[in-house]
Protein backbone atom coordinates (compact mmCIF):
# COMPACT_ATOMS: atom_id res chain seq x y z
CA UNK A 1 0.00 0.00 0.00
CA UNK A 2 2.48 2.41 0.44
CA UNK A 3 4.36 1.73 -2.98
CA UNK A 4 1.71 2.66 -4.62
CA UNK A 5 1.05 5.65 -2.76
CA UNK A 6 4.42 6.17 -3.14
CA UNK A 7 4.36 5.86 -6.92
CA UNK A 8 0.92 8.29 -7.18
CA UNK A 9 3.23 11.06 -5.65
CA UNK A 10 5.63 10.73 -7.69
CA UNK A 11 3.26 10.52 -10.83
CA UNK A 12 1.76 13.55 -9.04
CA UNK A 13 5.26 15.38 -9.16
CA UNK A 14 5.66 14.59 -12.45
CA UNK A 15 2.82 16.39 -13.89
CA UNK A 16 3.44 19.03 -11.35
CA UNK A 17 6.64 19.71 -12.51
CA UNK A 18 5.62 19.04 -16.69
CA UNK A 19 2.30 21.45 -16.13
CA UNK A 20 4.01 24.08 -17.09
CA UNK A 21 5.72 23.22 -20.41
CA UNK A 22 2.32 21.43 -21.02
CA UNK A 23 0.54 24.89 -21.20
CA UNK A 24 3.47 26.66 -23.06
CA UNK A 25 2.75 23.84 -25.60
CA UNK A 26 -0.91 24.03 -26.03
CA UNK A 27 -0.27 28.11 -26.18
CA UNK A 28 1.97 27.61 -28.98
CA UNK A 29 0.02 25.26 -30.53
CA UNK A 30 -3.14 27.60 -30.33
CA UNK A 31 -0.85 30.08 -32.07
CA UNK A 32 -0.20 27.89 -34.57
CA UNK A 33 -4.07 27.14 -35.26
CA UNK A 34 -4.85 30.60 -35.65
CA UNK A 35 -1.49 30.79 -38.11
CA UNK A 36 -2.80 28.20 -40.25
CA UNK A 37 -6.27 29.85 -40.44
CA UNK A 38 -4.56 33.45 -41.74
CA UNK A 39 -2.22 31.55 -44.02
CA UNK A 40 -5.34 29.75 -45.47
CA UNK A 41 -7.04 32.72 -46.44
CA UNK A 42 -4.04 34.53 -47.61
CA UNK A 43 -3.68 31.61 -49.63
CA UNK A 44 -7.00 31.43 -50.44
CA UNK A 45 -7.54 35.72 -51.58
CA UNK A 46 -3.80 35.16 -53.41
CA UNK A 47 -4.47 32.55 -55.40
CA UNK A 48 -8.30 33.74 -56.26
CA UNK A 49 -6.49 37.45 -57.21
CA UNK A 50 -4.43 35.74 -59.83
CA UNK A 51 -7.69 34.64 -61.85
CA UNK A 52 -7.51 30.76 -60.40
CA UNK A 53 -10.77 29.24 -59.97
CA UNK A 54 -12.38 29.04 -56.22
CA UNK A 55 -11.88 25.38 -55.73
CA UNK A 56 -7.82 25.75 -56.41
CA UNK A 57 -7.70 28.50 -53.55
CA UNK A 58 -9.95 26.35 -51.00
CA UNK A 59 -7.31 23.49 -52.19
CA UNK A 60 -4.49 25.25 -51.65
CA UNK A 61 -5.83 26.90 -48.34
CA UNK A 62 -6.64 23.79 -46.78
CA UNK A 63 -2.80 22.78 -47.82
CA UNK A 64 -1.19 25.65 -45.94
CA UNK A 65 -3.11 25.14 -42.96
CA UNK A 66 -2.19 21.01 -42.74
CA UNK A 67 1.58 22.26 -42.74
CA UNK A 68 1.35 25.38 -40.32
CA UNK A 69 -0.49 22.61 -37.78
CA UNK A 70 2.07 20.04 -38.54
CA UNK A 71 4.61 22.05 -37.95
CA UNK A 72 2.73 23.45 -34.46
CA UNK A 73 2.01 19.83 -33.39
CA UNK A 74 5.81 19.05 -33.68
CA UNK A 75 7.15 22.36 -31.78
CA UNK A 76 3.56 21.91 -29.36
CA UNK A 77 5.56 18.00 -28.75
CA UNK A 78 9.13 19.40 -28.39
CA UNK A 79 7.86 21.94 -25.84
CA UNK A 80 5.33 19.30 -23.66
CA UNK A 81 7.79 16.23 -23.45
CA UNK A 82 12.18 17.47 -23.42
CA UNK A 83 13.06 14.07 -24.82
CA UNK A 84 11.06 14.11 -27.91
CA UNK A 85 12.94 14.72 -31.33
CA UNK A 86 11.19 14.78 -34.35
CA UNK A 87 13.52 12.80 -36.33
CA UNK A 88 11.53 9.92 -34.12
CA UNK A 89 8.53 11.03 -35.86
CA UNK A 90 10.10 10.52 -38.88
CA UNK A 91 11.64 7.55 -38.28
CA UNK A 92 8.36 5.96 -37.46
CA UNK A 93 6.92 7.06 -40.19
CA UNK A 94 9.47 5.86 -42.41
CA UNK A 95 8.91 2.62 -40.96
CA UNK A 96 5.34 2.15 -41.72
CA UNK A 97 5.01 3.87 -45.21
CA UNK A 98 4.70 1.00 -46.77
CA UNK A 99 1.76 -0.36 -45.07
CA UNK A 100 0.39 3.51 -45.08
CA UNK A 101 0.98 3.64 -48.83
CA UNK A 102 -0.83 -0.04 -49.69
CA UNK A 103 -3.92 0.90 -47.19
CA UNK A 104 -4.33 4.31 -48.12
CA UNK A 105 -3.53 4.14 -51.59
CA UNK A 106 -6.70 4.62 -53.70
CA UNK A 107 -7.03 7.55 -51.19
CA UNK A 108 -4.07 9.08 -51.31
CA UNK A 109 -4.14 9.04 -55.22
CA UNK A 110 -7.35 10.45 -55.97
CA UNK A 111 -6.40 13.40 -53.24
CA UNK A 112 -3.69 14.01 -55.79
CA UNK A 113 -5.26 13.88 -58.51
CA UNK A 114 -7.81 16.46 -56.99
CA UNK A 115 -5.20 18.72 -56.71
CA UNK A 116 -3.55 18.26 -60.04
CA UNK A 117 -7.34 19.15 -61.37
CA UNK A 118 -8.03 21.98 -59.17
CA UNK A 119 -4.28 22.87 -60.17
CA UNK A 120 -4.22 23.00 -64.26
CA UNK A 121 -8.04 23.23 -64.10
CA UNK A 122 -9.15 21.47 -66.48
CA UNK A 123 -12.43 21.84 -66.43
CA UNK A 124 -14.17 24.22 -63.85
CA UNK A 125 -17.23 24.22 -61.31
CA UNK A 126 -20.47 25.13 -63.97
CA UNK A 127 -18.85 23.46 -66.90
CA UNK A 128 -20.87 20.86 -68.36
CA UNK A 129 -18.40 17.85 -69.41
CA UNK A 130 -18.47 14.30 -70.76
CA UNK A 131 -16.90 11.71 -69.04
CA UNK A 132 -17.21 7.70 -69.88
CA UNK A 133 -21.24 7.42 -69.75
CA UNK A 134 -21.99 10.19 -67.64
CA UNK A 135 -22.09 13.78 -68.52
CA UNK A 136 -23.19 17.04 -66.64
CA UNK A 137 -22.95 19.87 -65.12
CA UNK A 138 -19.77 20.06 -62.31
CA UNK A 139 -20.92 20.77 -59.15
CA UNK A 140 -18.31 20.45 -56.87
CA UNK A 141 -14.34 19.53 -57.22
CA UNK A 142 -13.24 18.07 -54.07
CA UNK A 143 -9.74 16.72 -52.72
CA UNK A 144 -11.29 12.94 -53.12
CA UNK A 145 -13.34 13.31 -55.73
CA UNK A 146 -15.92 15.27 -58.23
CA UNK A 147 -19.42 15.91 -58.36
CA UNK A 148 -21.69 15.99 -61.20
CA UNK A 149 -25.26 16.77 -61.78
CA UNK A 150 -26.71 14.82 -64.58
CA UNK A 151 -29.13 17.00 -66.98
CA UNK A 152 -32.24 14.69 -65.26
CA UNK A 153 -31.53 15.57 -61.77
CA UNK A 154 -29.05 13.19 -60.67
CA UNK A 155 -25.54 13.28 -59.04
CA UNK A 156 -22.51 11.23 -60.09
CA UNK A 157 -19.60 11.47 -57.49
CA UNK A 158 -16.71 10.32 -59.59
CA UNK A 159 -13.42 9.96 -57.85
CA UNK A 160 -10.79 12.23 -59.17
CA UNK A 161 -7.95 9.72 -60.16
CA UNK A 162 -10.61 8.60 -62.58
CA UNK A 163 -11.34 12.15 -64.33
CA UNK A 164 -7.61 12.68 -64.71
CA UNK A 165 -6.54 9.50 -66.30
CA UNK A 166 -9.67 9.23 -68.68
CA UNK A 167 -10.60 11.64 -71.82
CA UNK A 168 -12.89 14.16 -70.69
CA UNK A 169 -15.12 16.13 -73.35
CA UNK A 170 -15.69 19.80 -71.82
CA UNK A 171 -18.61 21.22 -73.62
CA UNK A 172 -18.13 24.55 -72.22
CA UNK A 173 -14.61 25.41 -72.90
CA UNK A 174 -15.24 27.88 -75.18
CA UNK A 175 -17.53 30.84 -75.36
CA UNK A 176 -19.01 29.40 -78.51
CA UNK A 177 -20.13 25.79 -79.75
CA UNK A 178 -21.05 24.63 -83.36
CA UNK A 179 -23.72 22.20 -84.37
CA UNK A 180 -24.19 19.84 -86.65
CA UNK A 181 -27.04 17.90 -88.54
CA UNK A 182 -27.33 15.88 -92.05
CA UNK A 183 -30.85 16.77 -93.96
CA UNK A 184 -31.28 14.05 -97.00
CA UNK A 185 -33.30 15.59 -99.82
CA UNK A 186 -34.60 13.53 -103.53
CA UNK A 187 -32.23 12.45 -105.92
CA UNK A 188 -34.35 14.53 -108.95
CA UNK A 189 -34.75 17.74 -106.40
CA UNK A 190 -31.60 21.37 -107.11
CA UNK A 191 -28.82 20.72 -105.04
CA UNK A 192 -27.81 24.32 -104.66
CA UNK A 193 -31.67 25.69 -104.22
CA UNK A 194 -32.02 23.08 -101.22
CA UNK A 195 -28.42 24.66 -100.00
CA UNK A 196 -29.63 27.97 -100.36
CA UNK A 197 -32.89 27.45 -98.63
CA UNK A 198 -31.24 25.80 -95.62
CA UNK A 199 -29.28 28.95 -95.59
CA UNK A 200 -31.54 31.38 -95.15
CA UNK A 201 -33.65 29.17 -92.81
CA UNK A 202 -31.04 29.34 -90.35
CA UNK A 203 -29.98 33.03 -91.05
CA UNK A 204 -33.61 33.38 -89.94
CA UNK A 205 -33.25 31.88 -86.29
CA UNK A 206 -31.89 34.10 -83.58
CA UNK A 207 -29.87 31.70 -81.91
CA UNK A 208 -27.41 31.34 -84.63
CA UNK A 209 -24.65 33.49 -84.82
CA UNK A 210 -24.00 35.61 -87.47
CA UNK A 211 -20.26 35.26 -87.49
CA UNK A 212 -18.90 32.50 -87.50
CA UNK A 213 -21.73 32.04 -90.29
CA UNK A 214 -23.65 28.78 -90.83
CA UNK A 215 -22.82 26.81 -93.58
CA UNK A 216 -24.16 23.28 -96.02
CA UNK A 217 -21.82 21.20 -97.17
CA UNK A 218 -22.66 17.79 -99.71
CA UNK A 219 -21.60 15.28 -97.58
CA UNK A 220 -22.74 11.92 -99.02
CA UNK A 221 -25.16 10.22 -101.98
CA UNK A 222 -26.69 7.72 -100.27
CA UNK A 223 -28.50 5.08 -101.21
CA UNK A 224 -31.98 6.87 -100.97
CA UNK A 225 -31.24 10.66 -100.85
CA UNK A 226 -28.37 13.57 -101.28
CA UNK A 227 -26.63 13.85 -97.40
CA UNK A 228 -26.28 17.80 -96.45
CA UNK A 229 -25.06 18.55 -93.68
CA UNK A 230 -25.62 21.60 -92.25
CA UNK A 231 -23.72 23.20 -89.40
CA UNK A 232 -24.17 26.83 -87.16
CA UNK A 233 -22.58 28.25 -84.14
CA UNK A 234 -24.04 29.10 -80.55
CA UNK A 235 -23.40 31.38 -77.62
CA UNK A 236 -23.98 29.74 -75.01
CA UNK A 237 -22.73 26.60 -75.69
CA UNK A 238 -24.78 25.04 -73.00
CA UNK A 239 -26.66 22.28 -73.11
CA UNK A 240 -29.75 23.74 -73.30
CA UNK A 241 -28.92 26.20 -75.66
CA UNK A 242 -28.05 23.50 -78.07
CA UNK A 243 -31.11 21.61 -77.52
CA UNK A 244 -33.02 24.75 -78.67
CA UNK A 245 -31.22 25.78 -81.09
CA UNK A 246 -31.60 22.82 -82.78
CA UNK A 247 -35.37 22.90 -82.41
CA UNK A 248 -35.31 25.68 -84.08
CA UNK A 249 -32.96 25.21 -87.02
CA UNK A 250 -34.27 22.04 -88.01
CA UNK A 251 -38.28 22.98 -88.12
CA UNK A 252 -37.16 25.96 -89.87
CA UNK A 253 -35.15 23.42 -92.29
CA UNK A 254 -38.24 21.41 -92.95
CA UNK A 255 -40.62 23.90 -93.40
CA UNK A 256 -38.51 25.80 -96.02
CA UNK A 257 -37.74 22.94 -97.95
CA UNK A 258 -41.55 21.59 -98.03
CA UNK A 259 -42.73 25.40 -98.84
CA UNK A 260 -40.69 25.14 -101.85
CA UNK A 261 -40.94 21.65 -102.94
CA UNK A 262 -37.63 20.03 -101.99
CA UNK A 263 -38.40 15.97 -101.19
CA UNK A 264 -37.52 15.20 -97.75
CA UNK A 265 -37.30 10.74 -98.95
CA UNK A 266 -37.73 8.14 -96.80
CA UNK A 267 -34.91 5.44 -97.40
CA UNK A 268 -36.55 3.94 -100.35
CA UNK A 269 -35.48 1.07 -102.69
CA UNK A 270 -35.63 1.06 -106.27
CA UNK A 271 -36.39 -2.52 -108.38
CA UNK A 272 -36.12 -3.12 -111.96
CA UNK A 273 -37.85 -5.89 -113.93
CA UNK A 274 -36.31 -5.47 -117.88
CA UNK A 275 -38.55 -6.98 -119.87
CA UNK A 276 -35.50 -6.74 -123.18
CA UNK A 277 -37.94 -6.44 -125.80
CA UNK A 278 -36.65 -2.66 -127.34
CA UNK A 279 -34.08 -2.90 -129.85
CA UNK A 280 -31.35 -1.39 -127.71
CA UNK A 281 -31.09 -3.90 -125.52
CA UNK A 282 -27.94 -6.67 -124.98
CA UNK A 283 -26.29 -3.79 -127.04
CA UNK A 284 -23.26 -3.14 -124.93
CA UNK A 285 -22.61 0.29 -126.70
CA UNK A 286 -25.65 1.39 -125.37
CA UNK A 287 -25.53 0.95 -121.61
CA UNK A 288 -28.49 0.19 -119.75
CA UNK A 289 -30.23 -0.60 -116.40
CA UNK A 290 -28.54 -3.36 -115.01
CA UNK A 291 -25.76 -4.04 -118.40
CA UNK A 292 -22.28 -2.91 -117.88
CA UNK A 293 -20.93 -1.35 -120.71
CA UNK A 294 -18.05 -2.67 -122.90
CA UNK A 295 -17.13 -3.00 -126.71
CA UNK A 296 -17.61 -6.86 -127.77
CA UNK A 297 -21.22 -7.46 -128.60
CA UNK A 298 -23.19 -8.87 -126.55
CA UNK A 299 -26.15 -11.82 -127.78
CA UNK A 300 -29.63 -10.27 -129.08
CA UNK A 301 -32.40 -11.48 -126.42
CA UNK A 302 -34.61 -11.83 -129.73
CA UNK A 303 -32.29 -14.52 -130.88
CA UNK A 304 -31.58 -15.94 -127.74
CA UNK A 305 -35.69 -16.41 -127.37
CA UNK A 306 -35.48 -17.98 -131.24
CA UNK A 307 -32.64 -20.49 -130.70
CA UNK A 308 -34.33 -21.82 -127.54
CA UNK A 309 -37.82 -21.99 -129.18
CA UNK A 310 -36.13 -23.98 -132.07
CA UNK A 311 -33.88 -26.46 -129.85
CA UNK A 312 -37.52 -27.02 -127.79
CA UNK A 313 -39.49 -28.09 -131.43
CA UNK A 314 -36.85 -29.92 -133.41
CA UNK A 315 -36.17 -32.08 -129.93
CA UNK A 316 -40.06 -32.77 -129.40
CA UNK A 317 -40.23 -33.57 -133.37
CA UNK A 318 -37.18 -36.53 -132.89
CA UNK A 319 -39.05 -37.94 -130.25
CA UNK A 320 -42.32 -38.15 -132.08
CA UNK A 321 -44.64 -35.52 -130.16
CA UNK A 322 -46.43 -32.16 -130.37
CA UNK A 323 -44.68 -29.04 -131.10
CA UNK A 324 -44.97 -27.66 -127.92
CA UNK A 325 -45.56 -24.29 -128.75
CA UNK A 326 -48.45 -25.76 -131.07
CA UNK A 327 -49.92 -26.79 -127.76
CA UNK A 328 -53.30 -24.67 -126.63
Amino acid sequence: MGFALERLKQIVNSIADAFPSIILALLAFLLFYVAGRIAKSLVRRATERRGQMRGAGIAMGRIAQGLVLLLGILVALSIALPTFKPGDIVELLGIGSVAIGFAFRDILQNFLAGILILLTQPFRIGDQIVTSNYEGTVEDIQTRATLIKTYDGRRVVIPNANLFTEKVVVNTAFDERRIEYDVGIGYGDDVEKAKRLMLEAMHEIVDVLKEPAPDVLVMELAPSSVMIRVRWWIRPPRRADALDARDSVLSAIKGKLKDNGIDLPFPTQQILFHDQTEESDGDRLSQREGWPAGKSAAPRPAGIARAITENITASAQKAGGVNPVEQP
